[in-house]
């Protein structure tokens, strides 16, 4: 018997990688894609298969990874948030000794190729870089956790953005800027409330779109004095207009743009050529949530991103 305590542990199957084809009309020539990576992470009563190598109470990472293909089939992805809930439910629900079950889920969007001369609409192009993540925990009597997301979404404001009146040191040299670029990748994550992950009628698609549009229109929008003042607007601007959201975390990079020096060529560079620096940056981090509403995001990682 080992004199040490196991702590913290769960297990699963990671990065299941499917893409579900639904054909509608009546002939199916209609294809929609769903692509997606699927990951699967169990807690529970797996005390002896850490310590005495029983394995009575493991259900294989295979199964989970069959799971995940066969509830594609057997019950369609409706969106990412939901495949996620029946997949969630399932392990907990289908098994005593699981207590708990994580699901993350990244989607990858496909925009469709129209091809005027034919019927059948099914070729599609990889849409950009943007990313959309869920991520589902079921623990039966500690109930449903919805944190539905994005990643990789990078966006530009060519003006109206400042940067001046910070503290200033005898490191400091850094200069105030009165006109600058203002870019970021946004990395969101947000929490949707016990009752919209409760209704079995909620459109998560929808959600999601609303979301991602109040992010973008407040950064677009917004008269920016630093990146965490633009933050703050992203996240407030979606808990104002999305009532199921009670929390969002942002992520921020500040994707550096600095001036060209063409002084040495006899030309004037009035804000027009930038250096666009990839290493260092800056990275601004918040979450943001409703009045007498606990945080959960923080405090809710299993797998590690």
């Amino acid at each position: 018997m080992s004199k040490h305590v196991l702590a913290q542990n769960q297990y699963g199957k990671a990065e299941n990688r499917i893409v579900a084809i639904t054909r509608k009309g009546s002939d199916g020539s209609w294809h929609e894609i769903r692509d997606l990576n699927v990951s699967v992470a169990l807690r529970g009563e797996f005390r002896d298969v850490h310590l005495t190598g029983d394995n009575g109470n493991c259900l294989p990472t295979d199964t989970t990874k069959n799971t995940v293909y066969a509830f594609a089939k057997e019950h369609g992805i409706a969106s990412p948030e939901a495949f996620g809930i029946l997949l969630a439910k399932h392990f907990v629900s289908s098994q005593p000794v699981i207590h708990e079950a994580q699901i993350r889920i990244e989607e990858f969007a496909w925009d469709r190729i129209p091809v005027p001369t034919r019927k059948e609409q099914h070729s599609f192009a990889r849409k950009g870089q943007e990313v959309r993540t869920a991520q589902i925990t079921y623990g039966g009597s500690s109930g449903l956790q919805v944190i539905s997301g994005l990643k990789d979404l990078t966006v530009m404001n060519s003006t109206n953005s400042e940067f001046h009146g910070y503290i200033k040191d005898r490191y400091t040299t850094l200069q105030e800027a009165y006109d600058r670029i203002l870019a970021t990748k946004v990395t969101a994550r947000w929490a949707s409330s016990a009752t919209a992950a409760e209704d079995t009628e909620h459109d998560w698609d929808r959600s999601y779109k609303k979301v991602r549009t109040h992010m973008l229109e407040a950064f677009a929008e917004t008269y920016s004095y630093s990146l965490q003042q633009t933050l703050h607007a992203m996240a407030d601007r979606v808990l104002d207009n999305v009532p199921s959201v009670n929390e969002v975390r942002l992520n921020l990079p500040n994707k550096h743009h600095f001036l060209v020096d063409l002084e040495p060529f006899g030309l004037k560079n009035d804000n027009e050529v930038y250096f666009a620096a990839d290493r260092m940056y800056g990275l601004i981090e918040g979450t943001i949530h409703r009045d007498g509403v606990r945080p959960v995001i923080a405090t809710s990682d299993w797998i590690t991103a």
